[in-house]
């Protein structure tokens, strides 16, 4: 049998199931802007006038981590589980469609979604609170940033699901995962510096830190040092890499 590649209806096919998952509109889009408001709000009224500007740019950026967190990685992991626990991929196999093509699809569908959900971050930032104009150069480095974070994030949910095969155990997994980045990388209201000295060696690995921390720095476009994040960003890649090697290796076949 010819073996089907990605392509629209797949796309649209995925679209319609991640319509279908709670999880990914509530936490993926009203999350993060109830978070932002709630935070900009409490936070951003105790800090001094001069200061306050850079304080409510970095909450913002802090809850924008939250849209690829939880589309890509509860939300994708989530609705993958149940399919990988009802064996739904095995059967897109018998009728001839490309494991790897399965998995484009996902990630293309995924990133509409996530690419819907900045586009309403942003409206209603604009609308209910007042952020300093950012550089050209600053929001592309952002948005790239997400993306990037995004698809890595996916891979390692994909991977879970794949080594677990069950929902119940991967949603715990992906969930308590979830919580610990979001306490690690300062989206808690706790900033970095202030967690022990283990924690923030393991938060100084993790990409989302710096944009939580350090991209308030250059929002306006002034310099930074783009070096620990790119590295935060490789070994990053490297676990989503190590996890899906696994799972393959664990379930006898190749993404081929």
């Amino acid at each position: 049998m010819k073996r089907k590649k990605c392509n629209l209806n797949m796309v649209l096919y995925e679209l319609c199931n991640i319509n279908g998952n709670f999880m990914t509109h509530f936490f993926g889009i009203v999350f993060p802007n109830i978070m932002t408001f709630i935070f900009s709000k409490t936070i951003g009224a105790q800090v001094p006038e001069a200061a306050r500007d850079k304080v409510t740019v970095s909450i913002m950026l802090s809850m924008s981590l939250i849209i690829p967190m939880s589309i890509m990685f509860i939300g994708y992991g989530a609705l993958y589980s149940q399919e990988v626990e009802r064996e739904v991929p095995l059967r897109m196999r018998l009728f001839g469609f490309h494991e790897r093509s399965l998995l484009a699809a996902k990630i293309i569908a995924h990133m509409i979604v996530m690419t819907a959900a900045f586009v309403i971050y942003a409206v209603f930032q604009m609308i209910t609170m007042d952020i300093p104009k950012p550089a050209a150069s600053s929001v592309i480095c952002l948005l790239a940033s997400l993306y990037l974070i995004g698809i890595i994030l996916l891979v390692i949910a994909h991977s879970l699901a794949e080594i677990f095969r069950k929902f119940g155990i991967t949603f715990g997994i992906t969930m308590t995962v979830y919580f610990m980045l979001m306490m690690l990388t300062g989206m808690m209201g706790i900033s970095t510096d202030q967690l022990p000295e283990a924690a923030r060696k393991a938060a100084a690995t993790l990409p989302m830190t710096y944009v939580s921390n350090d991209f308030a720095d250059f929002w306006t476009g002034g310099p930074y040092n783009f070096m620990p994040f790119i590295q935060s960003l490789i070994f990053f890649g490297a676990i989503a890499g190590i996890l899906l090697l696994y799972a393959q290796y664990r379930n006898g076949r190749n993404l081929k």
